[in-house]
């Protein structure tokens, strides 16, 4: 009875042993495809910061250009003479000659 009781026993620790050595393997697994996805994550991270600085830059260059632009058409609105008296006259005129 005692030989069937350390045989049941040797197999059941056996048993848990194999399971202990499969699950730690699946773990170790798990942590290496983090590991991996982490890497390729960092790398995405770092090549989209890239492309935003540049197209921070670009932004900056762009909003120079915008503010060159528009200093330069407020000088020629300026120096444009104001039309609205000259319209009226031509409409008065229109209105008083061509019937």
């Amino acid at each position: 009875m005692k030989n069937i009781w350390k045989i049941i026993i040797a197999i059941g620790g056996a048993i848990i042993g194999a399971l202990a050595i499969l699950s730690s393997t699946k773990q170790n697994q798990s942590k290496k495809d983090f590991k991996k996805k982490l890497k390729s994550n960092n790398s995405k991270l770092d090549s989209i910061t890239e492309k935003t600085s540049k197209v921070e830059k670009n932004k900056k260059a762009t909003k120079a250009k915008i503010s060159k632009k528009s200093s330069t058409i407020k000088s020629t609105k300026s120096k444009i003479k104001n039309t609205k008296n000259a319209k009226s006259t031509i409409g008065k005129f229109e209105k008083k000659y061509r019937k």
